[in-house]
């Protein structure tokens, strides 16, 4: 590969990386993120009193499911048998914090599919109170630790 670049060919065209060698290891990764929501937002949901029904549960199961789709989302991820997600919906007094744990025993890492699992949680919960508020904002969408694998645990500082 005279690229340098791990994810090009000799031609320079795109292409997915043989992980084929590589361990087996657990391998897990979390993101976090947060939506940014109105008073009248942070009120309807503690009240359960979201028009489109119960933001929280959808937006959880939401973000499993995204999870579970990444390579169909990103280009160049290997679909991998996520053995475990887990996404956590906290209501704050001005966002909705998202927390996405994901957990695999695989050749290649699960960092994409925890900030897919985030991202798609906080897309949900922006659909389910859009009649509320239509001026919620993602925000702060990133990896927060991942274990595993070759490079070991990184956590962000």
């Amino acid at each position: 590969m005279s690229s340098g670049f791990t994810h090009l060919d000799d031609q320079g065209a795109a292409r997915m990386v043989d992980v084929s060698a590589k361990d087996v290891t657990v391998r897990t990764a979390t993101a976090s993120g947060r939506v940014l929501v109105s008073a009248r937002v942070v009120a309807a949901l503690r009240a359960g009193d979201v028009p489109k029904g119960d933001a929280l549960a959808v937006a959880r199961l939401a973000g499993i499911m995204g999870a579970k789709k990444t390579p169909d989302l990103i280009p160049l991820c290997h679909p991998l048998a996520l053995h475990g997600v887990d996404v956590s919906l906290t209501v704050l007094d001005d966002a909705v914090g998202v927390v996405a744990v994901v957990r695999t025993a695989d050749r290649t890492g699960v960092e994409m599919e925890a900030l897919t699992a985030v991202a798609t949680a906080a897309l949900t919960v922006v659909d389910m109170v859009k009649s509320i508020d239509k001026g919620a904002v993602i925000s702060d969408v990133r990896l927060e630790e991942k274990t595993g694998g070759k490079s070991g645990t990184w956590r962000r500082a």
